[in-house]
């Protein structure tokens, strides 16, 4: 037989492709050609799998030609996973899907029956995908990105996938699907073929290890909303921002708690809905983030890199196949950015895009990468490079110079300001907060108020896909969920004020919705946005204070 294809799945950023690996062998001038625009690692598989075969036992047909396709071929493939597709291919060109075992077959029956296993193998090749890179033992080793090309595999119709043996609890997160987890290349044959499964060493995989322990996530989960006294606007409008995913910027003199506050909002999250988990967990996979021991991503991530980081780590890059940056490891999660103004400029300008559409798109040369990135940013910053400086009078102690205190503010303000919906500006505790009896409320009692309100948006949003009041186009929003004609009144007089855009009366009117919901769930009764839930917006967003009467209203 002279052409023979093999299943595997080439990613384009988060996206997954078919990628037929055709094998033909034929006379001619020796040598092993692969073709399909392969990069550097998978040009040389070549020799990995000429080894891997000679090593397993079975027959390199070394006098002949060997031509390897990756069809399509206009598709750029990147990464070693190709390795064990191409390996079966060129088995079933160069022998048939037979064995040296079949060849020594004598009576009748062993030769048809040598045939019928040959055939099984045939027929199951075309029909199932296979994942792996190859040692030259012919071992199987683990490959980052199983996830998403598990489920590209599933979308396409393919129900049977083969998987290096630690990464069977990745695959068979997808629904419907066969999961068979191998450790060596006469493994993944003798499946094929319905032989017994020989026995196979593990491999050893190459995993990294830290010099000093790192809690990291399970840190947060020590920190309650209750270990804070005081801070009761800067509570509720944190409870706002979870609560419908609206970006929120904490301003404050050094040591006033914004960081102590962004630390505790991915508790007030609840748990992420199945379709969310399996998303996020394939973002992992496909950043190589995801160990084999990990399961599905269930809680809420939370991602604070510092302001030395490159714009590759926080939006997505890097060099060869492209990977999710912190703002899509993020998803459906919180990225909080401390002192947000000493990040360069041009990854501010860069989170434009996910603030708008929740997705992050990254072109280079040939290649355009969409990934998700609906993420709750949280930006952090001190009223001044120094940190000092005060408006309560007598307790300014800000030092710095007058063009750096504007330079400072400067790059806090303009396009990216314009797209935060909720600004909080945290002062000194006042003399009644320091009451060590003063009722404060859980994580938990939070976090369960959110989940509620989290509940409506969702049934409210329903048949259009949406889960969350942010995410809402604004067009949808006005014709579809439009304020009462008084409370429209607040918004259009503050935006022919000059103190609202155009974008801005837009995200105003989805806090406002927040808001209500956040009252439903207190009252157990509908409530639809009025001139107290735009109020309350419109103070939250330019950081006003929130006067009694009107965060009493909200919150009874």
């Amino acid at each position: 037989m002279s052409v023979i294809a093999a299943q595997t799945v080439a990613l384009d950023g988060a996206v997954g492709h078919l990628i037929d690996v055709q094998a033909d062998v034929s006379p001619g001038q020796v040598g092993t050609t692969l073709v399909g625009r392969p990069d550097a690692a998978l040009s040389e598989s070549r020799d990995r799998c000429r080894m891997a075969i000679i090593n397993s036992g079975f027959s390199w047909p070394a006098t002949k030609r060997v031509t390897v396709l990756l069809s399509p071929a206009d598709l750029p493939k990147r990464g070693t996973h190709f390795d064990l597709a191409i390996a079966l291919a060129i088995l079933a060109a160069a022998n048939g899907g037979a064995t040296d075992a079949d060849a020594a077959a004598a009576t009748a029956e062993e030769v048809a029956e040598a045939r019928g296993r040959a055939q099984r193998f045939l027929d199951a090749l075309p029909h199932t995908v296979v994942l792996g890179e190859l040692t030259l033992a012919g071992g199987l080793r683990s490959v980052p990105g199983v996830l998403p090309m598990v489920l590209a595999a599933s979308a396409k119709g393919v129900r049977s996938v083969v998987v290096p043996e630690p990464q069977v609890r990745e695959a068979q997160m997808v629904p419907d699907m066969s999961v068979l987890g191998a450790r060596s290349l006469t493994q993944v044959v003798a499946h094929l073929r319905g032989d017994e499964m020989p026995d196979a060493p593990p491999v050893a995989e190459m995993s990294g290890s830290r010099l000093l322990a790192w809690r990291g996530q399970e840190r947060l989960e020590e920190v309650d909303l209750a270990d804070l006294r005081g801070l009761g606007e800067a509570k509720y409008a944190v409870e706002v921002a979870a609560t419908g995913g609206h970006a929120i910027l904490l301003s404050g003199s050094k040591g006033a708690g914004k960081t102590s506050l962004a630390e505790r909002i991915p508790g007030l999250l609840p748990d992420l809905v199945p379709d969310e988990a399996l998303e996020l967990t394939a973002l992992h996979s496909l950043a190589g983030a995801l160990e084999p021991q990990d399961g599905l991503v269930v809680r809420p991530p939370y991602s604070a890199p510092h302001h030395d980081a490159s714009k590759a780590s926080i939006v997505g890059g890097g060099s060869g196949q492209v990977r999710p940056g912190e703002i899509s490891r993020a998803h459906a999660g919180v990225l909080f950015l401390d002192e947000w103004p000493l990040f360069r400029a041009d990854i501010i300008d860069a989170l434009r895009q996910p603030l708008e559409s929740g997705e992050v798109t990254i072109a280079r040369r040939e290649e355009s990468v969409t990934l998700p990135a609906r993420t709750l940013l949280v930006l952090a910053c001190n009223p001044c490079p120094c940190g000092e400086f005060s408006a309560v009078p007598g307790a300014n102690r800000c030092t710095c110079r007058p063009q750096a205190l504007r330079d400072y503010r400067a790059r806090t303000s303009g396009p990216i300001a314009d797209r935060i919906d909720i600004t909080r500006h945290i002062g000194p505790l006042r003399p009644h907060e320091h009451d060590p009896f003063a009722p404060v409320e859980t994580t938990a009692e939070v976090r369960a108020r959110v989940h509620a309100a989290r509940v409506r948006q969702h049934e409210r949003y329903a048949d259009y896909g949406w889960r969350l009041n942010a995410h809402v186009p604004g067009p949808v929003l006005r014709d579809r969920w439009p304020l009462v004609p008084r409370a429209q009144r607040l918004v259009d007089d503050a935006l022919y004020a000059g103190r609202l855009s155009s974008r801005g009366a837009v995200r105003v009117q989805r806090v406002a919705w927040t808001v209500a919901d956040m009252l439903a769930v207190r009252r157990g009764e509908d409530v639809v946005p009025d001139r107290d839930e735009v109020d309350v917006a419109l103070r939250l967003r330019a950081g006003d204070p929130l006067l009694g009467r009107t965060i009493a209203r909200a919150v009874s």
